[in-house]
């Protein structure tokens, strides 16, 4: 029996090979003004992250024109990061131009924002021979931000001053964020998540007047959400526990690493949860906290 072939066309309708193709419409060309209109607008779109990111990157180089006018820049505080951190990049090569400006870094000590006064302190670390630099970290050690009670502390172990001990140890322990108001809890973040230096913990809309104003706890360290105390929509008194945050990775590096030079034995608890074999634990803290255990003690029997 024949098999009959598949048809090409359609049944009711035979193939004619003279039949010539139906012609198809032409497409629209974009004119010339709406096509540069087009390449523009992508041209902005690549372009103007790229010009936030180089204004906000502080490994941008600056004259030293730039460096007078941003550490002056009290409207732009990211101007005066920018202009400390491109000042220590030049101290830790020894450069002798960054010494017309440790002037400035003993200013910006007391300057009214926590970020500029955070940078400031561990900048100054860099070179113990800066006029006024070891008064200035000692006053910061008082400061309110733990941060930079913490950076002083750490550059005061430079001058082989052990005056911010307590504070290195604390760099090792969670922070607990409090209410500091009466109210209700609205939003918290999640235990387990990751969180930035100012990063918000929790809302809290305050219980006396109108019930509408709103307050946002945020996190004075960079770490991870340990603990949640409080759930969303509860009410809570001042100085109710809402959440604690346990140091990221860095700070806890550069705590053990000043400890190993001036730790004593009462700060072992605080360092020896660092030695345990946890997922939580990175090798290289842990490594560091078993060296700096040792280097405590040793240092205790040395001194015996």
């Amino acid at each position: 029996m024949a098999v009959q072939p598949i048809p090409l066309v359609p049944e009711d309708k035979p193939a004619d090979a003279g039949e010539k193709p139906a012609p198809q419409p032409s497409r629209p060309r974009m004119s010339t003004r709406n096509r540069l209109i087009f390449f523009l607008t992508a041209w902005l779109v690549v372009l103007m992250p790229f010009m936030f990111w180089w204004s906000t990157w502080f490994g941008r180089a600056l004259t030293n024109k730039e460096m007078n006018e941003y550490l002056n820049d009290n409207s732009h505080p990211r101007h005066i990061q920018h202009a400390i951190v491109q000042l220590g990049q030049r101290m830790s090569r020894h450069d002798p131009s960054a010494a017309r400006w440790y002037g400035d870094l003993v200013r910006l000590a007391s300057n009214p924002r926590e970020e500029v006064r955070s940078t400031d302190a561990w900048v100054m670390g860099q070179d113990t021979a800066g006029p006024g630099f070891h008064e200035a970290l000692l006053k910061m050690l008082e400061d309110p931000s733990v941060m930079v009670r913490g950076n002083a502390a750490l550059s005061l172990v430079s001058f082989c001053d052990s005056a911010g001990r307590p504070q290195i140890v604390s760099l090792l322990q969670p922070v607990a964020i409090t209410a500091p108001t009466a109210g209700r809890v609205m939003d918290t973040a999640g235990v387990g998540t990751a969180i930035h230096q100012g990063g918000l913990i929790a809302k809290l809309r305050d219980s006396d007047g109108d019930g509408q104003q709103t307050s946002e706890l945020r996190s004075p360290i960079t770490g991870r959400v340990r603990t949640l105390s409080t759930a969303t929509g509860a009410s809570v008194l001042p100085g109710t526990a809402i959440a604690t945050v346990e140091p990221g990775e860095e700070q806890v590096w550069e705590a053990l690493r000043a400890l190993y030079l001036i730790g004593q034995l009462e700060d072992l608890p605080s360092i020896r949860p660092y030695e345990r074999e946890l997922p939580e634990v990175p090798e290289r803290l842990r490594r560091q906290a078993i060296e700096t255990d040792r280097a405590i003690q040793e240092r205790a029997r040395a001194s015996k």
